[in-house]
């Protein structure tokens, strides 16, 4: 791909370009997931789930440990030596900046790549459901990238023992539906076939999966309180119709779950909810869990921050992140008026956390 310096955008970067890192994504993934499954293969959940480190934002596990030292060696391996890339992953935190090749010129860099090793990983130790690698590549602007900027994203599927079929998906930003690469692989004898994913159709919530995040006790009382409210606003006080609940815990998972058509909306309001109560944001989305939101937006699913503008944190692995997804323009048209009605009643109040974050938004 040649050398390039740090100002080059996506809209400058060729299709084959933005194809040729589509597939280096996926070939990190790749190797992260064989990496990670012979290791679980070959341990106990009860090794997997040691605690390796309590980082700012997350406790991290001995598999987190197993999937970063996988990233590492593979950049340190595979990653084009003329194109300079910044890794953004949790656990790097120490580090001014980890830049692969190293000692790489900082006016040379190239990309910025933000990257969630293993989305899921209390399921996934626990040999209950699949974790996720994730990946999103953007052209470099320092500390000012964002989640926007993101221009390739990929994510791949850990599956638990029992699985023996992984799904790994791709895309490039502009590409469209048409333009996501899915595919779906043996993980004991690599034969993969093309599959197919397209966000539900569906007009409403009845009979279909919808739910905000609420996997730990910390506010738990909160969301379950703001999640009745909407539904009363929704369907009035006799009670929403049939909606199911399906709490997967894993922002790539959550993702999967709504541009494959399983899921119709899906929200996590943590860092609101806990910013009410006066907790700690630790059990809270990070940036790193949304880098491959891109997919989902290609698909065509409606993925927004709680005031309908788009979701663009900053690239780092510390800011906390809230965010709502609907599976169509249809759904979300319905819905959004009374989510914010309930989310200005439950969280929008004088000098609280969401005002704070609305015109921090504004601002950027």
């Amino acid at each position: 791909m040649g050398e390039r310096g740090g100002s080059e955008s996506a809209r400058d970067l060729s299709r084959n370009a933005l194809d040729g890192l589509r597939n280096l994504l996926c070939e990190l993934q790749s190797s992260v997931q064989a990496r990670v499954l012979s290791a679980r293969d070959a341990a106990s959940s009860a090794e997997m789930s040691t605690v390796a480190a309590v980082a700012a934002t997350d406790t991290l596990f001995r598999v987190d440990r197993i999937a970063e030292d996988a990233v590492l060696e593979w950049f340190r391996d595979c990653w084009p030596p003329n194109d300079p890339v910044e890794l953004v992953m949790e656990g790097l935190e120490e580090h001014r900046s980890v830049v692969f090749p190293a000692g790489a010129a900082p006016d040379s860099i190239a990309f910025k790549c933000l990257i969630d090793p293993v989305d899921g990983t209390r399921s996934f130790m626990h040999d209950k459901r699949s974790a996720w690698v994730l990946a999103g590549l953007a052209p470099y602007r320092g500390s000012a990238n964002r989640l926007s900027d993101i221009a390739v994203a990929a994510m791949t599927e850990l599956p638990p023992r029992k699985q023996r079929l992984a799904d790994q998906l791709s895309a490039v930003r502009g590409g469209g539906a048409q333009g996501i690469v899915a595919r779906r692989a043996n993980v004991d004898t690599g034969e993969s076939r093309a599959i197919r994913t397209e966000p539900s159709k569906a007009r409403d919530l009845e009979h279909g999966f919808a739910a905000f995040a609420r996997f730990f006790p910390q506010a738990k009382t909160l969301l379950c309180e703001f999640e009745s409210a909407l539904w009363r606003r929704l369907y009035g006080e006799s009670g929403p119709p049939s909606i199911f609940d399906d709490q997967y815990m894993c922002s790539g998972g959550q993702l999967y779950e709504l541009l494959s058509g399983r899921d119709r909306m899906l929200g996590d309001l943590r860092p609101e909810a806990l910013a009410k109560l006066g907790l700690e944001d630790g059990h809270a989305a990070r940036p790193y869990d949304l880098c491959s939101v891109l997919i989902a937006e290609e698909a065509g699913c409606r993925i927004s921050d709680p005031f309908g503008h788009p979701l663009d944190p900053p690239m780092d692995t510390g800011s906390p992140v809230s965010w709502i997804g609907f599976a169509n323009e249809t759904l979300e048209a319905a819905i959004r008026p009374a989510f914010a009605a309930c989310y200005g009643e439950f969280f929008s109040k004088p000098g609280g956390r969401a005002r704070r974050h609305e015109a921090t938004q504004q601002s950027t």
